[in-house]
């Protein structure tokens, strides 16, 4: 695996947020709010863990006046393989042929899918 920016991980809460964040593309803290389904979360809750994702920049922002809108500056995808290739380091020794052989002994992965992820494997080299 090649050795990319390491991005921090995001607790519970930070996560739950930046999901709803990477769907809307840009919003505000209200938006955030109503798509969590919440309508008693405190605004000032919600507020201060998008700051914290601004300070890891996760997001920023554009002011119109008091109202700020936010924006994703990482993607979801950036996001998910900075965590694979953690997972890889840690766990299977920066190895993902081993992560794939604990798959495959766990019985997480079947045969079918291991066949279509060694064709997207060979694709993704031409």
């Amino acid at each position: 695996m090649k050795r990319k920016k390491t991005i921090p991980t995001l607790t519970k809460a930070e996560e739950e947020v930046m999901q709803i964040i990477w769907r809307l593309e840009r919003c505000l803290v209200r938006d955030i709010i109503e798509a969590l389904g919440d309508p008693d979360m405190p605004h000032s809750t919600i507020s201060s863990v998008v700051r914290i994702l601004e300070k890891k920049e996760f997001v920023s922002h554009k002011a119109y006046g008091k109202t700020h809108e936010y924006f994703p500056i990482i993607t979801k995808e950036e996001y998910a393989d900075s965590g694979v290739q953690s997972l890889v380091e840690k766990y299977f020794g920066g190895s993902p042929k081993q992560l794939v052989s604990y798959l495959v002994k766990s019985e997480d992965i079947n045969l079918k899918e291991l066949n279509e992820m060694m064709k997207t494997l060979d694709n993704s080299k031409n």
